[in-house]
């Protein structure tokens, strides 16, 4: 297949920004950040099924999901459920494949000029902190791709059963809709499967549901203000293709 229609280059930009957001977000989702304190904000002190303290701590990936999803529903309205199933699965090999190779970049032996090195006037074990931020375990990886499937299914599934229902109208609901669904669906199995199943933590379920809906709160509120960029990026489709290939595409994706 060569890239000479539009059709063909518009699905090879938005596969591939899917699919490195989505490697991106596994890989800087090792870094918990609070959003209150990026913010400048008070940190919130919620007491949630009886654990205490908690706050919106969370993963940096959730800077690249919410792109994803919007990558999700773009391709779905104009390609359909095939190409969104083919990509998922694809994406789910290669974020399996990047942890495989990350996992023997960390059993090569190191230079020692390259291990004491000093960062911002501190010394660090360069290989050590490289273990640190990449080595992560094999609970928290399968419970990503699980996590990250799982939600991709109910998000295209979803995102077709409204639009059964809507038709052409309404982009908001059937893309925001079945977001809203699949980043529920998300948050909860990554940790279920990560923290709950895990015999390193085994958290309470109490612990699980309680981090799992402040996530998700978080989500929730992204998710919609996300929205209007949905739109931006519709429109520039529709104007990247044209207004009467953009309808034939976004018809014969619905049959599909």
């Amino acid at each position: 297949m060569s890239f000479k229609t539009k059709e063909s280059r518009l699905l090879l930009i938005l596969g591939s920004f899917f699919v490195a957001n989505a490697i991106l977000s596994e890989f800087i989702g090792v870094k918990i950040f609070t959003v209150e304190g990026t913010l400048g904000i008070k940190q919130f002190d919620i007491n949630l099924l009886g654990v205490p303290n908690l706050s919106f701590n969370m993963s940096a990936g959730v800077l690249t999901w919410p792109l994803i999803f919007i990558m999700t529903d773009i391709i779905n309205e104009y390609f359909g459920v095939k190409q969104v199933r083919f990509l998922s699965i694809l994406t789910a090999a290669l974020i399996g494949y990047a942890f495989i190779v990350v996992g023997a970049a960390m059993h090569l032996t190191p230079s020692g000029f390259w291990v004491n090195q000093e960062v911002n006037g501190a010394p660090l074990n360069m290989n050590n902190a490289f273990a640190g931020i990449f080595g992560q375990g094999m609970w928290i990886i399968v419970g990503s791709i699980v996590a990250f499937l799982v939600g991709q299914i109910a998000d295209v599934l979803i995102f077709h059963r409204i639009k059964r229902i809507t038709g052409d109208k309404a982009l908001w609901l059937r893309a925001t809709g079945s977001t809203l669904v699949s980043q529920f669906i998300d948050s909860f199995v990554v940790i279920f499967i990560a923290f709950y199943l895990n015999p390193a933590y085994h958290w309470s379920w109490q612990m699980v549901a309680a981090i799992g809906l402040v996530n998700y709160t978080y989500k929730f509120i992204v998710a919609i203000l996300m929205t209007p960029i949905l739109y931006i990026v519709h429109g520039l489709i529709d104007g990247y293709l044209g207004k009467d290939l953009a309808q034939r595409m976004i018809k014969m994706a619905g049959r599909k």
